[in-house]
Formats: C-alpha cells, sequence, structure tokens
C-alpha cells in the first residue's frame, strides 16, 4: 500500500532536512515562507537538540580560550 503523500508532509520534510543540513534557520525560514524566524524555531527546534548539547562548550570554550570569534 502506498501512503498519501501530502504537499505539507514535503514541506515539513524540507524545512526539518535543511535545519539537520545545517542551513540557517533565516534562510529555511524565508524560503518556507514563514512570517518568521521564531515562527520556524518554535515549530521545528526539535531537530537540533546539538545546538543545546553544544552551546555549554561553545561558551566555555570563548570563556577559557581567550579567543572572541569573529
Amino acid at each position: 500500500m502506498i501512503e498519501t503523500i501530502r504537499l505539507y508532509d514535503l514541506r515539513h520534510s524540507y524545512v526539518t532536512l535543511s535545519l539537520l543540513g545545517g542551513v540557517k534557520p533565516k534562510t529555511v525560514s524565508e524560503q518556507a515562507g514563514h512570517a518568521s524566524v521564531e515562527f520556524t524555531l518554535d515549530h521545528y527546534a526539535h531537530v537540533l537538540p546539538e545546538e543545546r548539547e553544544g552551546a555549554s562548550d561553545q561558551l566555555e570554550n570563548m570563556l577559557f580560550s581567550g579567543v572572541v570569534p569573529s
């Protein structure tokens, strides 16, 4: 049996895969036609758990390496 694929499903897959692939949320939001980046992040942040996991490591590296990112 072949499942029906809705346009919504394709759009959701596009946004999800783009974010997982490293495309910046602002770019994905604009391409998807969302009203704001906040909307995109509110609805798709669940696909970016590595962002939370690496955030404290990035901050620690900045604070203790003496190097400020450009």
